[in-house]
This record gives C-alpha cells, structure tokens and sequence, in this order.
C-alpha cells in the first residue's frame, strides 16, 4: 500500500421541525426564559475554514489520565488549539507543530480538537481538526477494523506503519485478523512448542508470522487491540489426523451420510465442514486450539465466525441441530476457557442474533448484513433489535461491504455510496468495519480490487474523526432514547420535503435521540438519491443535493441554552454555534448546510 498522505483538503416523543436565512452566529452567555417566554440569542462567531493543518495524534485511543502528543503538518501564526467537549470549550492553548495535553480523567469521552485563528472579520476560521478519544476500554464504542495478508510483501519498509499509522489516524480501536491462520481446526501454523514461522492459508497464500507479530505489536503501540478470526465449527478435509471425530460433524441426513460443508474453489487448500459447535468435545479440542494461539500471538480475542442460516441439520446420532442455541453453548465455553480475552461473534444476516448477544459474553454486537438486508431502514431495525437482546448494554458493528457487485474487477470505491452509507450508519449509532490494510468491498477480506479515491480518503478520515469526537452524543444512548423529529419547511421557495425516519427518496430525513439535557437530531440528506439500499451495488449513487441556509423551527419544551451543529462535510466537524430565537416553545435557526450528514443540537 503506497504511504498515505494525510493532508485535509478541503416511546417515541414528538418534535415539530418547520423549515425559511439569516447567517448563524456561537452564544456565550444564553438568557434562556421558561417554555413559552422569549429570548433571542444573536451574539456568535460564524465559523469558516481553510483546511490547510494536518493532525495526528499518537495512538488511537487513550486510557483516562493519558497525555496525548498530537503533531500538526505547519504552524499557523497567531493559531490557538482549543479543545471541546460537545460545544463546551474545555480548555485552550497557542498552537504549536508539537504539543501535549492531558484531557478530564473522565472515563468513555470524546473530544473535538480545533487549531484555529479569530480573525479581524469577526469569525473563527479552523485550519485542522482531529478527535480524541478517552475510553478505558474500546468496546464501549468500538471502530472495528481489519487485516488480512500476512506473507513477505508486508516486509518492505514502511508498509506494515503506513498502513497502521493510517487506521491510528481513523480511531480504530480493533482490528480484525482474518485469513491469518493455518487451518480453521488448528489454527497456529506447527505446534505450541513449535511454531511454524511460515504455513499457507485457506487459500494457500503465504503467512509469515514474523507479519502477524509485526501488526500486533505495532496496534498495541498505538492503542488498538487485536482480535484473531477462525470459524466456531470449521473443519478440513484432513481433521481426522488433527485428532477431529465424525461424531463430532453436521450433516444434512439423520444417517451421517451428508455432512454439511462449504465449499471453495479448487485451488484452495481444502473445503470447510462444520462440526456442532454444542459438542463438549469439540469445545475441550477447539478451546486447546485456541490455548496453542494465545501462547504464541499476543492475541486480546476471539472474532468468531458462522455462515448464516444451514437450514436443517442433525448431529451424528439424527438428533435436530439447534444452531442458534449451540452458538450461545460455544461463546460460554470460550469465555470460560479464556475469561480475560474479548469475544465478539458473526450474526450473518442476524442469523442467531438474539442468542449471540444475550449471551452476556460477546463484547459487542457484529451484523454482516446482505441482501435481505439492503435497505437503510434494515440498519435501523438491526440496531433497535441488538438493543432488545442485549438490554441496550452493546454496540452495533456492521459488516457491510460496498459496491460489491463491482468487487471482482479492479477500480474504485463510489465516493458518495460509501459516504452516504456511512452518515447512516454512524448517526444511527452503529459503526461499519471497512478499513484495513485496504477498504473492504467483499466477503473475502484479502480481495482488494477497490481502492479508495484521495477524495474518499480524506473524507473517511472527517467521518471518523466526527463518530469519534461526539461518541457520547450519536453512540451514548441507545434506541429507547429516540423521539421523532417532523419537519417542515417555512419557505415554500427552497421546495424542501423532510421527514422523520425511516428515509424515503428525496427527502431529508431526520433521526433523532435524547442524549441527556440535549436533543440531538441527525439530517440525513436523500435528496438527488433514487437508491434505498445501503449497499450501492454498482456504485452509482449520486451525491445528494447540497443544500444552504435553512431556516428551521424545531419544537422543544423547556428553556433553550444553546444551538449548535456539526457535520463531518465541513470545517473538519469543528462546531458551529448557531444564534436562534426561542419563543412559544419553538427554537428558530437557520442551518448552514447540510450536504450527506449534519447534527443539530438543542441544549
């Protein structure tokens, strides 16, 4: 991978949203009157930006009582670093090329850093922004990501760091070890007394361990962790001398004559059949699998794969298969095995869902969603059903692979499918595993025939930095904090259409949550898109309409403090505190932009 060049360019209650263009000015001292009073708050600096500062910071998350050592690409004269909480100014300092700070020791905290200049025409103007993340530990709000080649060509100088340095400059938190092992019944190449320093994979690709190690330390240097891959019932053709039993197999007869397996082409080391992953037996050979990995990687857990709905299948005896139910049986044994490792486990397409995340030992919720699930609603429902199952205690990862009917040929990733995509998905509070050692757009994670635009690149970087840095607002809460948002739109002249969600085409859709003394309402912009699929199949979703100065009313009750937005699109996600009126029990503003995503904030 060439080295990146990180240069920025660049219970549902009811609210009432009307839409008519005021430039917005920030409020430092609000006079907020009771539900139905007046008060009109007009005394802000406008925000522009000229995005001319790289930043980056030295891992990608910190413990509570960490100094973060940021770097900056150029000084600006005159510049200050100020460094927010939401809206709220924490602290601020002069900016320099290097400098430390040591955020509030409060734990599961994310913080928007501005470097930035007032200028003689009454505005802020914001050079560089980057987050930071406070959190103690990554699965509270987890930025999932991957690798997945292993052999002599990550060896040359340099591609191992670029690649991680790029990952640390997202926030990924985890990453994913997929096709990193030898067989999915024994997947440490060689023994545990004697490790193998080279072995193929699955599909008979070169690993070199001496690379695994590489990628492990250097995440752990930079804050990650790092989780390794096998399947919970994988076994291959030659598992009987692996000391694997036919008693312990799936099969699609109640006789032992079919076993259930996938099958893969023929220049792969073998096919794969699945063993019951409810098999105590199994469990005792796997867990000492598992033993021989941990004593030789520096592993912090286990992703745990399935293959989605077998239909019917019966164990050795003819007895009916319980996948769902032995897919609980399996986290248990592995959590009890290893109780200090990370569990996370697949629901393809939620395919044992409910099981796997009442379980009380996976970490987080992980959907790979396809095909029955294409729609932007789907998302929504996935994450109110994880919410449900897991009383509202777990994340939402979705593996979710874009443009994928353009993954088997070389070309480019759809700058506006993937961005739209994302601004769904994180302002629903789910994140999305696709960055690694490339963007993934298929299944087979070494498969890398996409690349990613430098367009694309520098936005994917404003994404995460914004799902970063307001974490406790859009991933603080979950779903039975939501209340709908109707809009409509004052000024018949701008022939604006919105609506709460699920999204519909052409519209702006709002989503919208309580996050404690404020109300966050997310614009998701459908206008131009004729696509309600996430997946962008073929990459051709346009980019929607971008639209500017809005006029908006928004019914709230009680007092209003503060306004304010955000939006990954512009100024690096740096706030923009907005002056509004509020009176009768409405706020009236007027929205600088809205381009794929913009967050409101009413405090």
């Amino acid at each position: 991978m060439k080295k990146m060049n990180l240069l920025l360019t660049g219970a549902l209650a009811l609210a009432s949203v009307a839409c008519g263009s005021d430039e917005p000015k920030p409020n430092p001292n609000p006079n907020p009157t009771p539900d139905g009073g007046g008060t009109s708050v007009t005394d802000v600096r406008p925000v522009k930006s000229s995005m001319m500062v790289d930043l980056v910071t030295d891992k990608a998350v910190y413990n509570p009582g960490d100094k973060v050592r940021f770097t900056a690409s150029q000084l600006i004269p005159g510049a200050k670093v100020r460094y927010r909480q939401g809206a709220n100014i924490i602290s601020e300092t002069d900016a320099a090329t290097t400098w430390e700070w040591t955020p509030p020791a409060t734990d599961f905290t994310g913080y928007m850093v501005e470097v930035y200049k007032p200028t003689d025409k009454g505005e802020d103007m914001v050079y560089g922004t980057i987050a930071v993340d406070v959190s103690s530990d990554w699965t509270r709000f987890p930025r999932y990501g991957f690798v997945a080649t292993f052999d002599d060509s990550k060896l040359a100088s340099g591609v191992v760091e670029s690649e991680m340095e790029f990952l640390r400059r997202c926030h990924i938190n985890g990453v994913q070890f997929q096709d990193w092992h030898n067989k999915h019944h024994w997947p440490l190449g060689g023994t545990r007394d004697n490790p193998a320093a080279r072995y193929k994979d699955i599909a008979n690709r070169d690993v070199n361990a001496s690379v695994v190690r590489r990628y492990i330390d250097l995440q752990h240097a930079y804050g990650m962790k790092s989780i390794f891959y096998n399947l919970c019932f994988g076994a291959l053709d030659d598992a009987a001398k692996d000391g694997v039993k036919e008693e312990w197999y799936l099969f699609k007869d109640t006789h032992h004559g079919d076993k259930d397996g996938h099958f893969l082409p023929s220049g792969w080391k073998s096919n794969i059949y699945l063993v019951d992953p409810s098999n105590t037996e199994w469990l005792r050979y796997i867990g000492d699998r598992n033993d021989d990995v941990y004593a030789n990687f520096d592993f912090d857990g286990y992703q745990i794969d399935q293959l989605g709905n077998r239909g019917t299948l019966y164990d050795y005896y003819g007895v009916k298969a319980n996948l769902p139910r032995g897919y609980a049986s399996f986290i248990s044994a592995m959590k009890l095995r290893h109780p200090s490792k990370r569990l996370v486990m697949n629901s393809v397409g939620s395919y044992g869902a409910q099981n796997i995340a009442s379980s009380g030992s996976v970490d987080f919720c992980y959907n790979e969603v396809w095909d029955d699930e294409k729609e932007f609603k789907d998302l929504h429902n996935i994450i109110r059903a994880n919410d449900t199952y897991s009383d509202g205690k777990l994340a939402t990862v979705f593996a979710a692979y874009m443009n994928y009917g353009k993954s088997g040929s070389k070309g480019e990733f759809n700058t506006p499918g993937v961005l739209l995509t994302d601004a769904v998905m994180f302002a629903l509070g789910g994140s999305h595993l696709e960055l690694g050692d490339h963007m993934l757009g298929s299944e087979y994670f070494p498969n890398n025939n996409l690349e990613m635009t430098d367009e694309l690149k520098t936005a994917i970087i404003r994404y995460y930095d914004f799902m970063t840095a307001y974490q406790n607002l859009l991933r603080g809460t979950n779903t039975t904090s939501e209340f709908a948002a109707a809009v409509s739109c004052t000024d018949p002249s701008l022939k604006l259409s919105f609506n709460a969600w699920p999204p519909k085409k052409g519209n702006i859709v709002t989503y919208s949550r309580n996050a404690g003394n404020a109300k966050v309402i997310n614009l998701l912009n459908f206008r131009n898109v004729d696509d309600m699929s996430w997946r962008d199949y073929n990459g051709t979703c346009r980019a929607p309409m971008l639209t500017l100065d809005m006029p908006l009313s928004v019914s709230v009750a009680g007092p209003v403090s503060k306004v304010w937005v955000a939006t990954p699109d512009y100024h690096g996600g740096a706030v923009q505190q907005l002056a509004f009126e509020y009176k009768d029990g409405k706020v009236s503003f007027t929205l600088p932009q809205l381009k794929y995503w913009t967050m409101i904030v009413i405090e």
